[in-house]
């Protein structure tokens, strides 16, 4: 694959469909490779008409990985958060909007849709909020606002996600990913064991571990203010898209996030949780090629 010099980083990143076609950015979530972007997602999307763009973040997968900003002391930044604390991270939410502004800029394209999972809807946001210049439309999927008094997720889901394997084996690294895909999987949309095991094996083999990489991102997002207040100044369509079964960021995360945001559109799917598991691929494709779609015919009339 690719990658393309921006900000400062190197960015691996593909892209799907006809340049000509308008662009949808896709930004992945905590600690996960653009290849959780599924490529049936990305072609399925690119077949509506768009082109569609899935990347690393910085600190993860074949992008930069950071290493001269060390390790972060993360459980010191989680306890700040919780206790309405001033967290100092090594880098910013805002800095990695700034990475997919970059990365645009890069590849030759002045406005997308912004697409965000999870951290990468956080990052959505700040997009929409630091760059409507080049944000035809923001979707929010499983994502938050962060504001501090939202429910938090489940025990067994945050443990699954912040226990770090037992060593750096590959067979150890893959009953951690093991654990969070099924920790986080959706119940009304489960992968079969055999493709959830494919999935986390070649996310494994495709790039190092990193995991002060890793705490990197987790306090970049314990450092963020909550965004409610900056999200009511979003004047870009806005999707926000969220299973009623999330075990992480929970369903009213999901309903604060369009709350704040005016005139945004609350998708509420019964069954998912927080993951885009191969059953869920069609369901995204629907919401998002006719929430996008929409407004490229609005655009266009």
């Amino acid at each position: 694959m690719p990658q393309a010099k921006a900000n400062g980083i190197d960015f691996e990143y593909e892209s799907f469909g006809r340049e000509s076609d308008p662009a949808i950015l896709l930004i992945m979530g905590f600690g996960a490779q653009m290849t959780l972007w599924p490529t049936a997602l990305c072609q399925g999307l690119a077949a509506k008409g768009f082109r569609v763009i899935r990347f690393d973040n910085r600190d993860i997968g074949l992008s930069t990985h950071l290493s001269r900003l060390g390790m972060p002391d993360t459980m010191a930044a989680m306890a700040a958060m919780m206790s309405g604390g001033t967290v100092t991270p090594p880098y910013t939410l805002d800095d990695m909007a700034k990475d997919a502004i970059s990365l645009l800029d890069a590849l030759g394209i002045k406005r997308a849709h912004i697409v965000g999972a999870s951290m990468g809807g956080m990052i959505a946001q700040l997009v929409a909020i630091n760059h409507p210049e080049h944000t035809i439309s923001l979707t929010s999927i499983m994502s938050t606002t962060g504001r501090r008094d939202l429910p938090q997720g489940t025990p067994e889901a945050m443990a699954a996600l912040t226990t770090p394997p037992a060593s750096d084996s590959r067979g150890d690294r893959i009953a951690a990913g093991l654990r969070i895909a099924r920790a986080l999987g959706s119940p009304g949309f489960p992968d079969s064991d055999a493709d959830m095991l494919a999935n986390v094996e070649a996310a494994v083999d495709r790039a190092p571990f990193d995991p002060a990489g890793v705490a990197r991102q987790l306090v970049a997002i314990a450092a963020a203010t909550p965004r409610n207040e900056k999200l009511k100044g979003v004047r870009a369509p806005a999707l926000v898209l969220h299973g009623a079964d999330d075990p992480i960021l929970v369903l009213e995360c999901g309903k604060d996030t369009a709350a704040s945001i005016p005139g945004s559109k609350l998708v509420v799917v019964p069954g998912m949780a927080h993951d885009i598991s191969k059953p869920l691929v069609p369901i995204y494709i629907k919401h998002l090629s006719e929430f996008i779609g929409g407004i490229e015919k609005a655009n266009a009339a």
